[in-house]
Order: structure tokens, then C-alpha cells, then sequence
């Protein structure tokens, strides 16, 4: 089993998409930027684990990261882009420079790590790429944030058309709501939805999870 890695791997979403797809046996790969958050989130996993430091809007070190997770498990049997900058900006507040580096992490990381990981999942005929998602409807309190998400969906769309026809199942979780335990958007109980759709026969994928609240 070649396991599932995740770009974006602090507390709350990526996590508890670790632990998850570590109760199925699978092996696991973190990345993020801190060694602390690496430290961190390998001691919340049981299982086998792999840890790489990368920024997400580095694509060469980001890509080599993917590269050593991949030497020690294998091409991954699913990849998940969990790095987002949440923040609030109205139109006008925040800088060109503000908006590029939202952008980059939070569309063009994704797109720089399934394009790398991807035509390999195609070669062997399977794999799963899914984005954490977010912001169902736009919201002029979070313009960058609201952009970044509808480039999801579109990131999606182009990933499947791509893809998908070779077997990778492309597909994003929208989080409609603050991610915290004990609440309606429990990082446990949102991580289901990675798993449902790790685990959807070809001929009944989805392409977007909704989490919302009741």
C-alpha cells in the first residue's frame, strides 16, 4: 500500500485526514513548513510515518519533498492539499503583493502538487487528489480567500479533465464553517469525507464534499 501524503499537515484538518487514512493501515507523509508542526502532527499519527519539511509555494522543494515521501512509500495511493492562508480582507484592504502570495498558496501550491504527483498516479492507473476546500459562497469580508476557493473548483475541474480519464479521482472538501472539535465542523468529522471520497468506485465519483452545519 502506497499510502496518502499531506501538504499542510497542522493541527485540525490535516491531522485528522492523517490519522484517518492511518487507521486504514496506510502509510503516511507530512509535509509542512515547521519542524515543530512536523513534530506535532507525526506524534498525533499512529502508524508509519514520513515527515519533510517544504514550503507550499516552493516548487522545487515542495516537489522534493514529494520526491523523498515518494522513495520511502511509493507513488501515493492519495494526495491531499491542505495549505490555505484564511484571513480577512475586504476589496481594496489588501496589497497586489498580499493577493499573489494568498493566490500561491492557496491555488498554485495545489496545482504545482498534482501536477507533479499526478501523471504518475495515471501511468499506474489510480490515485486520489483532493483540496481542501472552503467558502461555498463568496463573502466580500474574504476577498482573497473567496477568490482562492473558487480556484479550487476550477483547479479541480481542469485536474479531473486531465486526469481523470487515466483513473485519478480529483475531488475537494468544502468546509463551510471554523474548523475546532467538539463543534459541527469537527476536524474528525470532516476528515470522513476525505476517506468516502478516497474510497468512491470509479463509476460513482464525486467531484466536492460539502461539510456544512446542520
Amino acid at each position: 500500500m502506497a499510502g496518502v501524503v499531506i501538504i499542510g499537515a497542522g493541527p485540525g484538518i490535516g491531522q485528522a485526514v492523517a490519522r484517518r487514512f492511518a487507521r486504514e493501515g496506510m502509510p503516511v507523509g507530512l509535509i509542512a513548513r515547521s519542524e515543530r508542526t512536523l513534530r506535532g502532527a507525526a506524534d498525533a499519527v499512529a502508524g508509519e510515518v514520513v515527515t519533510c519539511r517544504a514550503d507550499s509555494t516552493d516548487q522545487a522543494g515542495l516537489n522534493a519533498a514529494l520526491d523523498e515521501v515518494a522513495r520511502a512509500h511509493g507513488v501515493p495511493d492519495a494526495l491531499v492539499y491542505n495549505a490555505a492562508i484564511i484571513q480577512a480582507d475586504a476589496p481594496g484592504e489588501l496589497s497586489v503583493r498580499g493577493h499573489m502570495e494568498a493566490w500561491a498558496v492557496n491555488v498554485v501550491g495545489a496545482l504545482n502538487a498534482a501536477a507533479h504527483v499526478a501523471p504518475a498516479m495515471a501511468a499506474r492507473g489510480h490515485g486520489t487528489i483532493l483540496i481542501t476546500g472552503g467558502m461555498p459562497e463568496p463573502k466580500p469580508q474574504y476577498v482573497s480567500l473567496s477568490l482562492g476557493k473558487a480556484g479550487v473548483r476550477t483547479l479541480v475541474t481542469l485536474l479531473d479533465q486531465e486526469y481523470g480519464p487515466a483513473g485519478v479521482h480529483v475531488a475537494s472538501v468544502t468546509v463551510a464553517g471554523p474548523v475546532a472539535p467538539g463543534t459541527d465542523f469537527d476536524p474528525d468529522d470532516i476528515a470522513e469525507h476525505y476517506w468516502r471520497l478516497h474510497t468512491q468506485p470509479r463509476g460513482r465519483w464525486t467531484h466536492e464534499a460539502l461539510h456544512a452545519a446542520p
